[in-house]
């Protein structure tokens, strides 16, 4: 019982994407628009 602070989960930060201004992880390609480091890397289709 000691030890139980350490199971506490952490969310990960979130930052705004530059180019949507949308929440996504940093260091991650944002799942809105697709952008990483100022350049598109995947093509995101309007919703399913």
């Amino acid at each position: 019982m000691r030890r139980a602070y350490n199971s506490t989960l952490t969310l990960p930060q979130l930052s705004t994407c530059p180019q949507c201004a949308a929440p996504y992880v940093p260091h991650r390609v944002c799942p809105a628009c697709g952008f990483y480091k100022g350049r598109q890397v995947l093509t995101v289709t309007a919703g399913a």
